[in-house]
C-alpha cells in the first residue's frame, strides 16, 4: 500500500532512524518542557510527532506479529 506520508510522520521515521526508541521518551519530555516554559504551540507540536512515532512502532509491531517474527 502506496500512500503519502504527512510531515509529521517524516519526521519521526527520521528521528527513530536517526535516535531510536529511546527518542519517543525523550520527546515526551521535551514537549511537558515546552508545556511547562508555556510555549504551547511547541509543545503540541512535538506531540504531533511523538505520536506519530509511537503510531509508526505500533504499525511495525503489528506487522511483525503477523509474519510470525517475534
Amino acid at each position: 500500500m502506496d500512500r503519502t506520508r504527512t510531515l509529521n510522520e517524516k519526521l519521526a521515521l527520521k528521528i527513530l532512524a536517526k535516535e531510536g526508541i529511546g527518542a519517543v521518551w525523550r520527546l515526551h519530555v521535551a514537549a511537558a518542557d515546552a508545556h511547562r516554559n508555556g510555549c504551547l504551540t511547541v509543545a503540541a507540536s512535538v506531540v504531533e510527532i511523538v505520536e506519530a512515532a509511537e503510531e509508526m512502532l505500533l504499525r511495525a509491531k503489528e506487522a511483525t506479529e503477523q509474519l510470525g517474527i517475534t
